[in-house]
């Protein structure tokens, strides 16, 4: 789905990729990220995705203009898991709100796993 923004000047249509691409990039700005895993890990088993491939650890739901947006990480080893995702919940809020002016009404992280850094 998509949000429509109306004006006197005009309609602007923004799809749910643009706030899903904002979404990854300002959750790959906080410490304790490694990166984003794909939504389908089944069986334990997660795939660590590529910079290019960011929004396909992002499902980003519209309704009643109101975005809510589900992330999958990985997170480093040794991080406070809650300190993070409080970290990230904030930082996205704050980019696709300040970007784009439409209210985030709920960020959900999901961790898929932890990265030891060697």
């Amino acid at each position: 789905m998509s949000v429509n923004i109306s004006n006197e000047n005009g309609n602007v249509t923004i799809d749910d990729q643009v706030f899903a691409t904002l979404a990854g990039l300002a959750a790959m700005e906080c410490y304790g990220v490694v990166g984003m895993a794909s939504r389908n890990a089944t069986q334990g088993i997660f795939e660590l995705l590529k910079r290019e491939q960011l929004t396909k650890g992002i499902k980003v739901t519209t309704i009643d203009e109101k975005i809510n947006i589900d992330l999958y990480i990985v997170l480093q080893y040794g991080v406070k898991i809650s300190v993070v995702a409080d970290n990230i919940i904030s930082r996205i809020k704050y980019s696709v709100e300040t970007f784009s002016g439409v209210n985030v009404e709920n960020v959900n992280i999901f961790v898929q796993g932890v990265r030891v850094q060697k």
